[in-house]
């Protein structure tokens, strides 16, 4: 099986769908944000290691403790994905913290801070010019 076929696709779209209902409503830890999402999984053709990158509402220190709640529950996690979906092998699971979506919205304030700087550059420039010719 390839990385990018069709199998691989649909076994990550059902692990992901899967691994967010097990976080949302499975866990009990309190260390768990609650606005807490599996934006991303990727599973190995042989079905041994799962990737699964979550993105987690707050600040820095909510995102590290859902990690440290997720790693202490994988064997709740894995036991419960091999209970709702029927692989040959139930994967490994490793949670990494996405931190994509804060980049996105930090990336988007600085690009509007510089064009607000930009427009009033202008309109500073537009108001000289306009002294000027008077």
């Amino acid at each position: 099986m390839r990385k990018n076929s069709i199998k691989n696709t649909r076994v990550n779209m059902e692990v992901q769908r899967e691994l967010s209902e097990i976080i949302r409503l499975g866990i009990k830890d309190p260390r768990i944000h609650p606005m807490t999402s599996v934006v991303a999984v990727e599973v190995t053709p042989d079905l041994k290691y799962c990737k699964a990158y979550i993105s987690v509402l707050g600040d820095e220190e909510a995102s590290k403790a859902t990690i440290q709640g997720l790693k202490s529950a994988e064997g709740y996690v894995r036991r419960e994905l091999a209970r709702r979906i029927n692989l040959r092998n139930t994967p490994e699971l490793k949670f990494i913290l996405d931190q994509s979506i804060e980049y996105g919205v930090t990336m988007s304030r600085l690009i509007d801070e510089v064009t607000q700087g930009i427009q009033e550059d202008d309109d500073e420039k537009g108001m000289e010019e306009d002294k000027e010719e008077l």
